[in-house]
């Protein structure tokens, strides 16, 4: 053995190691409340609706700033080339530079509560969308729950048709015995066999409808449904029961604490905003603003100076001119200026546009008021609905309960009977035919009755995880 086995080992050793870390990471399954999460988490609609809370935000941002002055700087640079006729007649040539420096500030004193009914109206945006971030989540969740639960449900499907498989299995050994032992007629070995390819027939379909189920579930997770797959809940109702005795009790607790509904109600208040800024065009607009400015100014291939006059000590009649440095920065400081006011804008007449405008505000809180009422409706009738679903799922439930009860004893018998040459295979059959179809009865209400209640807890403001 040379000396790169060991390192050659030691890699096998790694790659066997990621390996068996992939496949149980492929093989895990997944529990409801991890489906839930990772929907939330992941959705391009949520995502979509937790950038439109920041955008919401932005625009809180950008209303508190109209309570702030404003403050801007300017600087300039000009060129001024050209020449002009001299009183002696002769052309001179005058090429100049200069430049300006400003800074402006201006605030609005009043404007008819504009700012702040603006401010109000940003706090209820960031308010709406963090409305409408829940009622997206409550939908996902709701779904997420009832494709989880479809698939429990095909998965207890799947196994009632593998056990009657396995049941027409052995009554087909049994039957086979017997006929050679010439105790029953061939024709119930034909009975047994269709049977025994009906109930093949019905591993497939109900192997399908799992595949769809979890093919649903994957998609609404957005992942691959590469080995994806659940973890089993074992769903027990030895005590099903309503929690609620009336609609009323879960819709009176709806209307004063579901998203849609306080989404619906902002709207109304939003739009009371709406028509103060609207009315705030008629009052007047009170705004103050200040300014500093200085200038530089030079001719071009001259030195900067400026000409300063004096009395001549020796001779008070007489005025001495002298020249002084008159550079960049002295020129700065002694054209210094600064300037403030106060400016009072009053509406007279605008083509009856801002009447038009508040106008408009009325009507759009009278759709915001229907849209309340709307929701309401919709409301009462969903959770009312939900309710008469609810009940008849569980005496569903409690009726199929039954009738498989009873099919059992009486398969049982019909066995019984048929292993003492007292009944014949087709009337076993019948029996059996009717219990497999109570037992997917069963299940089918025991699922449908547990989504239901979820339903009208998701409404009370239950956890239904």
């Amino acid at each position: 053995m040379n000396n790169k086995t060991p390192k050659t080992m030691k890699h096998i050793c790694t790659v066997l190691i990621l390996m068996g870390t992939l496949s149980s990471f492929a093989q895990k399954q997944w529990t409801l409340k991890e489906c839930v999460e990772h929907a939330l988490e992941y959705n391009i609609s949520v995502k979509q609706s937790e950038l439109d809370i920041d955008l919401a935000n932005q625009d809180l941002v950008s209303a508190k700033g109209n309570f702030m002055p404003s403050l801007s700087g300017s600087a300039s640079q000009n060129y001024n080339f050209g020449s002009f006729i001299g009183q002696d007649g002769t052309r001179i040539k005058r090429d100049t530079r200069g430049n300006n420096f400003g800074l402006n500030t201006g605030v609005t004193i009043f404007n008819g509560f504009q700012n702040l009914n603006i401010y109000k109206q940003a706090k209820l945006g960031v308010e709406a969308s963090q409305l409408q971030l829940s009622i997206l989540q409550d939908n996902i969740s709701m779904t997420v729950i009832n494709a989880f639960l479809n698939i429990l449900f095909n998965k207890e499907n799947l196994k009632i048709a593998q056990e009657q498989l396995k049941i027409s299995q052995n009554q087909l050994d049994q039957i086979k015995s017997q006929v050679e032992a010439g105790t029953k007629p061939s024709s119930d070995l034909f009975d047994v066999e269709a049977t025994l390819a009906s109930n093949k027939e019905s591993i497939v379909k109900a192997e399908n409808s799992l595949d769809l189920s979890i093919l649903s579930l994957s998609q609404n997770l957005q992942v691959s449904t590469r080995d994806f797959d659940i973890e089993e809940m074992e769903i027990n109702l030895t005590s099903a029961s309503l929690l609620y005795g009336s609609s009323d009790e879960v819709l009176a607790y709806a209307l004063e604490n579901r998203s849609e509904i306080k989404n619906a109600e902002l709207g109304i208040e939003n739009s009371d905003f709406g028509i103060k800024l609207a009315q705030s065009a008629f009052a007047p607009t009170l705004s103050f603003g200040a300014g500093l400015g200085t200038s530089y100014q030079h001719n071009q291939g001259a030195i900067d100076f400026r000409s300063q006059y004096s009395a001549d000590p020796n001779n008070p009649g007489r005025v001495i001119e002298t020249t002084v440095s008159n550079g960049f920065s002295t020129q700065l400081e002694n054209n210094l200026g600064y300037n403030l006011g106060f400016n009072l804008r009053v509406p007279i007449f605008n083509g009856f546009k801002t009447k038009a405008s508040v106008s408009k505000a009325r009507l759009n809180k009278e759709k915001s008021r229907l849209n309340l009422e709307k929701e309401k409706q919709t409301l009462t009738t969903t959770i009312t609905q939900a309710f008469a679903d609810a009940k008849a799922a569980l005496k569903q439930y409690q009726a199929t309960e039954l009738s498989v009860a009873s099919l059992e004893d009486s398969f049982k018998n019909i066995q019984n009977k048929f292993n003492y040459g007292a009944a014949t295979s087709f009337e076993v059959e019948q029996i059996r035919g009717r219990l497999v179809n109570a037992k997917s009865n069963l299940i089918n209400s025991k699922y449908n009755f547990v989504f239901r209640s979820k339903v009208l807890d998701f409404y009370m403001g239950k956890k239904i995880l």
